[in-house]
């Protein structure tokens, strides 16, 4: 009989559907966790998993989506053990032994810090907790599903991968924007889980079939490993009180033929299929010509919500933060001036860097702590992808392991032990790995480069590193010891594009140590390798004579459609001087801060500057309402119509909120307890049977921040406790949250006994499952479908009426 891996991507494999809409028909009541069924209620779960057997399914999921000990503590093991063990019951009754089960993993319902208070590394533990269980049951394989943070979803992989030799499988939510709620595309998201080597991947829950076809087109075009697509029976609606997914099994496997057409490899369903969808859909897709996944070759490096393509433009890597020559950078190491440090890549960041090369390395600090540290905290306030630099292996496992995204590392090169001891490390957590053309000496020859290059590429092959995920540094050498280093360099980098045919990077400021004007030297020299096929450039992006060089070059060399990023940079502005220009960016005293106000410090995510500008603000002779109106207020305002328009994510919404709270505090220290205005009052709550609260502590986040006090109920919280909650206080808004289907039935029981109770309270909405459609079935008064429609809903209500 053939293992999974021994399927997978060679014939269609189909996956089961819903648990919980199932459960529910079976007696399940709304807010009753589904887990728990696997212990009071054995027989219905083996009816469950033998209806899908039954209708034809390869795999079928094990009743663990949230066993965790977040939600089950103490009792983990036993409710996944016997899930497991009821599913192989159940294969063996429906004679079904070639069918596998998963161990079905769900997302823990909490935010990881810095966003949230789940630390990475408790994460991985959760995960892993149940998934040994999982394993020693006895289950076939892992299937991490309905992820919308891809930090979480990295948690969760490295917990399946450290915990179990099984195949790791991975599904994930996305908007009908294609993006997850932490701001990763398809593209990224993709780049990452292949980096981590996950067996399969793909999309599941929030949408249909219908909504989700443009999402599987674009994963189908990216990914190089087999595609998984189990959407929803259509957008949910409610009839007689209970939860209703309205396409049925006809209209979803026609819907899934055209879908299966885009060239994915295994499907099945997710929130109101049943074993007759799952029927339907075999029965429909089994006839269709099967395609097995293609290798993509695509050079990728993400961060959270940003993915640069290392391909024909040549991509700009900040080199700033790093302390070889910056007496002012070492003095902030070992200082621990981390903001310092930050000022210096949002710096580069505005200055139009693609990604950000991260070196901390000075003997008399801990490098493995200020390097995961530092990541961590740019990654907080920077969208752009790092190059994590370091020669050593434990500050780069670590930072490899804590980043989030798929980094570039630098760097291996054609030591053994170099190789020995990087290699593992990429093989293991993902990345783009500079390869330096060098082993006990540096060549002197673009042959001797090459030669060394080739052995980097064939030891990565070895360690299963496609070489699409290698970069090769040619070396750049000082022209000012040795007159024929550029023309070295420059060879290596051409052959690298034409003979190995691979990507190739510089480190292009070592051309010119030695020399006077060093940036233009610098300038001339970059334009070089860029006309020889330079994928990639490590220089100051600060530097207005390189980045003038470099646009020109991109402009010159067919790379600037129409000339618009030159025309963009330069139109109105003034002749670039040569030496003046040089000398202004080469002087320009690094110790001064970034000089940004309290709006851009809120904008940026910079908790402690606003902490500082607000404060300054209040100096200048500025009144605390003056500082809130005129200055933080917009600030959140831009933030959130940049979250709105879609062009701002979650994680920065978030961290500027928490700079705004870090201004509003010191604002708050000026103003006596009854000048301090408060819009209004309002109660949000997870509602009863749902233990997922990261939607309603974003609301609160943002509530707060816009002037509202909020009384936060928590979760799992029963109807009329809500009620009498606000009744006792008086409520004008009340705010209620759901992820799970099972439990929208609580929902709308709650807004039955506000109406009833309560009436002249105002309820909105919101949570994965909900749709304006579903809110108004439900009866509520407003669907936020994010944190900043939740507030201008509260606006309309307390500040129009």
């Amino acid at each position: 009989m053939k293992t999974f891996r021994e399927r997978l991507g060679k014939e269609w494999l189909f996956f089961d559907g819903g648990t919980g809409s199932v459960l529910q028909k079976m007696g399940l009541r709304g807010g009753e966790l589904p887990e728990t069924w696997n212990l009071i209620h054995p027989e219905r779960i083996k009816e469950l998993y033998k209806g899908y057997l039954n209708a034809g399914a390869d795999v079928f999921n094990a009743n663990t989506f949230g066993a965790n000990r977040l939600h089950y503590p103490g009792n983990v093991k036993e409710i996944i053990t016997a899930a497991v063990n009821l599913a192989k019951e159940a294969r063996t009754e429906a004679g079904r032994e070639d069918a596998f089960i998963t161990i079905d993993i769900g997302p823990s319902g909490k935010l990881l810090e810095p966003l949230g208070d789940l630390s990475f590394e408790e994460a991985v533990d959760i995960f892993s907790e149940a998934i040994r269980a999982g394993a020693e049951a006895g289950a076939d394989l892992v299937l991490i599903e309905t992820m919308n943070d891809s930090y979480e979803a990295k948690a969760a992989v490295i917990a399946a991968k450290e915990s179990c030799d099984l195949p790791v499988c991975i599904t994930v939510t996305f908007d009908e924007n294609g993006k997850l709620l932490t701001g990763a595309s398809v593209e990224n998201i993709v780049a990452m889980l292949e980096g981590l080597r996950v067996d399969a991947l793909g999309v599941n829950c929030s949408l249909g079939p219908r909504e989700m076809k443009p999402i599987v087109e674009r994963l189908c075009k990216a990914a190089s490993v087999p595609v998984i697509v189990n959407p929803n029976a259509g957008l949910p609606v409610t009839q007689h009180g209970m939860t209703v997914y309205p396409v049925g099994p006809d209209e979803f496997a026609s819907l899934m033929s055209e879908i299966a057409d885009l060239g994915i490899q295994a499907c099945g369903g997710c929130c109101g299929t049943t074993p007759k969808h799952i029927e339907k859909l075999i029965e429909t897709i089994s006839k269709k010509e099967f395609k097995a996944p293609v290798k993509k070759n695509r050079t990728v490096v993400t961060s959270y919500s940003r993915e640069v393509v290392i391909e024909d433009k040549t991509v700009i890597i900040g080199e700033r933060i790093n302390p070889t020559g910056k007496k002012l950078f070492k003095q902030a190491l070992r200082g621990h001036n981390i903001d310092y440090i930050i000022g210096e890549g949002l710096k580069q960041e505005d200055a139009g860097a693609h990604i950000l090369d991260v070196n901390v390395g000075l003997p008399e600090i801990d490098e493995t702590a200020m390097m995961s540290e530092v990541v961590q905290k740019l990654q907080a306030v920077c969208a752009l992808p790092l190059q994590l630099d370091s020669s050593s292996p434990q500050a780069l496992e670590k930072a490899m392991r804590l980043y989030n995204g798929k980094p570039m590392i630098n760097s291996v090169n054609g030591k053994d032990e170099v190789i020995r001891n990087i290699m593992p490390l990429v093989a293991k957590y993902g990345g783009v790995l500079v390869g330096l053309c060098l082993d006990e000496e540096i060549p002197e020859t673009a042959d001797g480069r090459i030669n060394v290059a080739k052995k980097i590429l064939s030891y990565a092959k070895e360690y299963g590193i496609d070489e699409k995920d290698i970069i090769i540094d040619g070396l750049c050498m000082t022209v000012s010891a040795n007159d024929q280093s550029a023309l070295t360099t420059l060879e290596t980098v051409k052959r690298t594009r034409d003979e190995l045919h691979v990507k190739s990077i510089l480190g292009v400021s070592n051309i010119s140590f030695g020399l006077p004007q060093r940036g233009m030297v610098n300038a001339y020299f970059l334009a070089m390798a860029m006309n020889n096929g330079l994928n990639a450039a490590i220089i100051n992006p600060n530097n207005d004579q390189i980045m003038a060089a470099y646009r020109s070059a991109n402009a010159l060399l067919g790379r600037d459609s129409n000339c618009m990023d030159y025309i963009s940079a330069y139109a109105g502005t003034q002749e670039i001087k040569t030496v003046q220009s040089v000398k202004k960016a080469e002087e320009k005293p690094e110790g001064k801060s970034s000089g940004m106000n309290l709006h851009e410090c809120i904008v940026r995510g910079l908790a402690p500057q606003s902490k500082e500008s607000a404060q300054d603000a209040l100096n200048s002779g500025k009144q605390p309402l003056q500082v809130i109106d005129e200055l933080i207020i917009p600030a959140l305002d831009e933030v959130g119509k940049g979250f709105e328009a879609g062009t701002v994510y979650l994680p920065q919404l978030l961290m500027s909120a928490d700079a705004a709270k870090a201004a509003f505090a010191v604002i708050k220290e000026k103003l006596s307890g009854s000048a301090q205005q408060i819009k209004g009052r309002v109660i949000l709550a997870t509602v009863k049977g749902d233990i997922h609260d990261i939607g309603k502590n974003i609301v609160k986040v943002m509530m707060e921040n816009y002037g509202y006090e909020v009384i936060d109920l928590g979760k799992d919280v029963p109807p009329q406790t809500i009620v009498d909650t606000a009744i006792k206080e008086n409520i004008r808004l009340v705010g209620l949250s759901a992820l799970m289907t099972t439990t929208v039935v609580s929902m709308e029981e709650t807004i039955k006994l506000l109406r009833q109770q309560k009436p002249d309270t105002k309820i909105i909405v919101g949570g994965a499952v909900l749709t304006q459609e579903y809110a108004d079935q439900i009866g509520a008064d407003a669907y936020g479908k994010d944190a900043m429609a939740s507030v201008r809903y509260a606006d309309s209500i307390f500040l129009e009426s």
